[in-house]
């Protein structure tokens, strides 16, 4: 019981210890099952891919059971402007992983081109600010620790920083298909230390080898008039570490109730579940297993996704968008 105890106490520091050198983007991109809800956050040229102004809500519990595991909130909003020819959006990110605090605000804006009847190719960027807001006095020390307490971080609310950032993409659709490629954030922003002031400050370079590169594919399949399957998957890239696989299948039940199930690479196994209620409104529930050593201390992570279309005057929405 005690080795468990140590080891799981050993996590817990390591995972400390990982947010508080990692830069202002790490887990950081941050990581959702059901990004295919919230493209515009990964993809700037997603912004007014719908045929009326989309507003998304996506909250996930990471990690449930494990002291100090991320806890994320996004809001986004985006649609279609200039008779389709344009696409903005907002998109808003709230974040919490131990004592780290951090809030994401970007704005996206998208050029789209008709190129048949039933397809389009748009080419966006986004530019916003993201802040991280440390909070070392909420850290609880063990009686080994406590000399620690004299360390000017334990005795300050924290340390507040600000970066601002930008990203590009372009995407593709058409009625039955998509494929994206982008990169949200090009900047890349490093918290550095200073042993004279003891506070912490940005150093912002653009890096190549430190850019995510994300490719996200969809097709949709009709089976008959009562099934549709839907075929995701998205790939992240960064040139100087290992790519992560996200697949994902979904089927449409009487274009009423999703089921489905996704696969991330060296992460976990999910099930999905969901509610079209009406052509506008969605509800969607993920529940995450880990397959990593996590497991031994979580009993999984849980995301909702709620997404709303505001159909324009005189224009109404008939069948619910697949992606």
């Amino acid at each position: 019981m005690m080795c468990m105890k140590t080891m799981k106490q050993g996590l817990q520091i390591t995972f400390a210890l990982l947010v508080l050198y990692q830069p202002l983007k790490a887990q950081f991109d941050p990581m959702f099952t059901q990004y295919m809800f919230n493209e515009s956050f990964i993809n700037p040229a997603y912004v007014g891919s719908k045929e009326a102004m989309s507003l998304t809500m996506l909250h996930r519990q990471q990690w449930v059971g494990f002291n100090g595991r991320p806890v994320t909130t996004t809001f986004s909003f985006h649609g279609p402007v200039m008779d389709g020819k344009m696409g903005a959006g907002l998109n808003v990110l709230t974040e919490q992983i131990g004592f780290l605090n951090r809030s994401l605000l970007y704005g996206s804006f998208a050029y789209r081109t008709q190129i048949s009847a039933q397809s389009n190719l748009a080419f966006g960027l986004m530019l916003g600010a993201e802040n991280q807001f440390y909070s070392f006095n909420t850290l609880t020390l063990s009686p080994s620790e406590i000399h620690y307490v004299n360390d000017p971080n334990f005795n300050s609310t924290g340390n507040n920083l600000t970066a601002m950032n930008a990203g590009a993409g372009v995407y593709y659709n058409s009625s039955d298909f998509y494929a994206g490629l982008s990169i949200p954030r090009l900047i890349d922003n490093q918290v550095a230390y200073s042993l004279k002031s003891y506070s912490r400050y940005v150093v912002s370079r653009v890096q190549f080898s430190k850019m995510t590169f994300n490719l996200a594919l969809g097709k949709v399949f009709r089976i008959n008039e009562e099934l549709l399957l839907k075929a995701n998957g998205l790939f992240k890239m960064v040139p100087s570490a290992p790519a992560q696989i996200d697949l994902g299948l979904n089927a449409l039940i009487r274009e009423q109730l999703w089921i489905g199930m996704s696969y991330r690479s060296k992460s976990s196994v999910s099930a999905l579940l969901g509610v079209q209620v009406n052509p506008q409104f969605l509800v969607n529930y993920a529940y995450d297993v880990t397959t990593s050593d996590i497991q031994k201390y979580s009993t999984g992570s849980h995301e909702i996704a709620l997404n709303y279309l505001f159909a324009y005057r005189a224009k109404k929405i008939i069948n619910p968008r697949y992606f």
